[in-house]
């Protein structure tokens, strides 16, 4: 995977310090300016980018950048600035969030249920066009190509039924054991179906803010140890609430004249996170808080980061397409 393009000056001191094998004092102080001026750090293209190339080192690396650049401790500093406003940003967007003595399950049910945000799936399974699924695709190949990876940090930090539950989970994220099955490798033949560059980073330089913001809360959940509470809350509104958005969206791909092939990615998810909803809720988080009680309110955080990770990205597609513009970068758009 090659360096995106930069989008500010952190991208652009990045995107030249990184290949070149140096980290000047003036780059990371760069970022934490860059997090202090950011009045919308979820939509800061400069400093969403920022992190996800730090956090991409984690994940498959870049061309021409030595590997060793993943636990650099000045680097790790940047990305750690960078890191404290973003969940400075989620805590303002989530709002404050009560705990009850009620299961967890239920209690996550409950902060689903209450969930106000737009629909995205409705609209593109009613009316969606060929170019803004293309756009929303786009949008999500940054999660999607690498699905179930973020979330994976986490399984080492747990233990016991917790441990189980969440690698029964991944299990079938990865295709249980065949790489033709694996979710992000129907991803990329659905992507394919629809005329884009399924590679793996191929399209960062077209998404948007906000696809990089939802991955980099997962990455940010997966990779603290502090956070692997959130990091299963998260994964559990996942499984909760995608089995019936999925249907609706691989009813939209065949409104469009797509079959089975093409909708496969869709129809799985309707199938196997219909299963997974009680193991996440109950097996998963409901053992993890049994164990550690005072993760109960992380669970929750987590679960509403992944609502309202949605939501943003969902606002940002219907509030272009209502404009009648792309909801991609400017001037990159794969459809107007």
């Amino acid at each position: 995977m090659r360096l995106p393009e930069p989008r500010g000056p952190l991208t652009r001191a990045l995107c030249t310090d990184l290949p070149a094998g140096t980290l000047p004092p003036a780059t990371v102080e760069l970022a934490g300016r860059t997090a202090a001026a950011a009045a919308d750090p979820l939509g800061d293209d400069d400093l969403q980018l920022a992190l996800a190339i730090c956090y991409e080192l984690h994940y498959r690396g870049f061309d021409g950048v030595d590997e060793t650049w993943e636990w650099d401790p000045d680097l790790l500093y940047l990305r750690a600035r960078l890191e404290r406003r973003h969940t400075e940003a989620l805590r303002e967007l989530v709002g404050d969030l009560t705990v009850t003595d009620e299961p967890v399950d239920r209690q996550l049910t409950a902060l689903i249920a209450a969930d106000d945000g737009p629909s995205l799936s409705s609209f593109l399974a009613r009316t969606g066009s060929l170019e803004q699924w293309r756009e929303y695709l786009t949008l999500r190949s940054v999660y999607h190509l690498k699905e179930g990876d973020p979330h994976t940090f986490a399984v080492p930090r747990l233990s016991g039924k917790a441990k189980a539950a969440m690698v029964e989970i991944q299990a079938d994220e990865y295709g249980g054991g065949s790489a033709a099955r694996m979710h992000s490798e129907l991803f990329a033949g659905l992507m394919h179906d629809l005329g884009l560059d399924a590679g793996y980073g191929a399209l960062w330089d077209d998404a948007p803010a906000a696809a990089f913001a939802s991955v980099n809360t997962m990455s940010l959940f997966g990779l603290h140890r502090r956070w692997r509470g959130a990091a299963l809350g998260h994964l559990a509104c996942v499984e909760m609430t995608s089995s019936e958005p999925s249907r609706r969206y691989s009813a939209g791909l065949r409104r469009l004249g797509f079959d089975e092939s093409t909708t496969v990615f869709y129809d799985e998810h309707v199938e196997a996170d219909a299963v997974h909803e009680q193991i996440a809720a109950v097996d998963m988080c409901g053992s993890l808080v049994a164990g550690e009680p005072a993760l109960t309110a992380d669970v929750l955080f987590g679960a509403a980061c992944s609502l309202a990770m949605d939501g943003l990205a969902a606002r940002h597609l219907l509030g272009a397409w209502e404009a009648g513009r792309s909801a991609l970068r400017a001037g990159r758009a794969l459809a107007a």
